[in-house]
């Protein structure tokens, strides 16, 4: 007797197809998650750093500009006034400064500083502005032109150092600078240090996350530092010693 043999087939049942296709999308489907999460992390991460680094410029400008700071004029020798814009701090400061360059005629290195917040009308955005006027006028607290220094930011903060205390502002508005035995420490002359606070939102909302609750996500950065004013001694005992030959009491 004479046995064929019969050959058996050895490919996949459709079970096992489907069970294998399933699998191989569960694991697409991880990978592409963990991707995802590492490049928003990543996106996160630098524009983060961006905005460190940009408030930490803006703080090393206000504070060079501070660090040679002289009186504004007889008026207002030195003028920190608190204020708020959309429900934030967004303080003003005023002053001199033998910090700067001169390029055009009739131009020195004395040039009248200001920081202020402005917000954009579109967005609210707040933005930070140096006005700088390098030529001498009557009106030190207008003129000259504006650069933007930091965009995005959250909050702006100066407060002001006599030797003995902190204060939250600084001079007189009203540029009368009268001065007597009751008129507070920090409404003439100039401040010994000033404590800079700054904060920068950082944009860390995800591209095409229209709907969802990361889009328009933001990180807040805040940096603090303190500047020393160091012609401060030099001009209070000139204005010292003035009050104190005209019999005035300060």
């Amino acid at each position: 007797m004479r046995f064929s043999r019969v050959k058996t087939s050895s490919a996949f049942t459709l079970v096992e197809l489907m069970i294998t296709v399933s699998l191989g999308a569960i694991m697409l489907g991880a990978a592409y998650v963990c991707m995802s999460a590492g490049v928003e992390s990543r996106r996160a991460v630098n524009a983060q750093s961006e905005a460190a680094q940009v408030a930490r410029v803006a703080l090393n400008l206000i504070a060079a500009d501070l660090s040679a700071a002289v009186p504004l004029s007889r008026d207002f020798e030195f003028l920190g006034m608190r204020r708020r814009v959309n429900g934030t701090d967004a303080d003003n400061l005023d002053f001199a400064a033998r910090n700067f360059t001169p390029r055009k005629a009739r131009e020195g290195d004395f040039c009248e500083v200001s920081y202020f917040l402005e917000a954009d009308p579109k967005t609210s955005l707040l933005t930070l502005y140096r006005r700088r006027d390098p030529t001498p006028d009557p009106v030190p607290l207008e003129g000259g032109s504006r650069e933007e220094i930091a965009r995005n930011v959250a909050s702006l903060r100066f407060e002001y150092y006599d030797g003995l205390d902190w204060y939250d502002d600084w001079g007189d508005p009203s540029g009368k600078q009268q001065t007597s035995a009751l008129t507070p420490p920090n409404a003439y002359g100039m401040p010994e240090a000033v404590r800079i606070t700054l904060a920068v939102d950082a944009d860390v909302s995800t591209p095409g996350a229209e709907g969802r609750e990361e889009d328009g996500a933001r990180a807040r950065i805040a940096m603090q530092t303190v500047a020393r004013v160091e012609l401060a001694d030099h001009f209070s005992r000139q204005t010292s010693g003035s009050n104190t030959n005209s019999g005035g009491a300060r």
